[in-house]
């Protein structure tokens, strides 16, 4: 999803949160950083306000939202998740590949853990890998529920090319949900 339809799909599910009130369509238009930054600190404001301020902010490059960011990314709603992943990418904050793998390694949060997954994949850095090999390594427990976390880390390892994963990789290609992929993501890998 481009930056355009990633704004549009907020933009309309926010809009039916807040009912389309005078607040709403201002913070969707509004140009003015300090006002979008105020709604972050500001008591008693709505979710759907936050969420729609620190998206705004990330995306305009703005370190101010990273912190209102990081908890939607680990938020039970997963349309909020990926909202805030999009805007962590387009912040390029330095921060944002520790604070995704402490989300996606956190076993209390384990449920929530797919979008920071998927969010370290995307971003590359030096702590994507070590992240989801720890997830993955994890999620081989026998009758572990997480099936999709650990199928977006086998894909995820196999993408990053990182040979410190050939060992968790070959573990996964001992269980049937996760053995083809887990080959494929091990071709995947620079010879060694």
């Amino acid at each position: 999803m481009d930056d355009y339809d990633e704004l549009r799909s907020l933009a309309r599910r926010l809009r039916t949160e807040s009912g389309g009130t005078p607040a709403y369509e201002r913070l969707l238009v509004t140009e003015d950083r300090e006002e979008l930054a105020d709604v972050l600190t500001a008591h008693e404001r709505p979710l759907w306000a936050r969420e729609l301020a620190a998206f705004r902010l990330g995306r305009a490059g703005d370190r101010r939202a990273f912190e209102a960011l990081v908890l939607l990314l680990n938020h039970r709603d997963a349309e909020r998740c990926v909202s805030a992943a999009h805007a962590l990418y387009e912040l390029a904050d330095p921060r944002t590949p520790r604070a995704a793998a402490a989300l996606a390694t956190n076993e209390l949060r384990i449920a929530y853990a797919l979008t920071p997954v998927r969010l370290l994949i995307r971003l590359r850095a030096p702590e994507s890998a070590p992240a989801l090999i720890t997830v993955l390594r994890r999620r081989l427990a026998p009758g572990d529920p997480y099936r999709r976390i650990a199928l977006a880390c086998v894909e995820g390892l196999g993408a990053l090319g990182d040979p410190r994963a050939r060992p968790v990789l070959d573990a996964a290609r001992a269980h049937p949900a996760l053995a083809a992929p887990a080959s494929a993501a091990l071709a995947r890998l620079p010879p060694g």
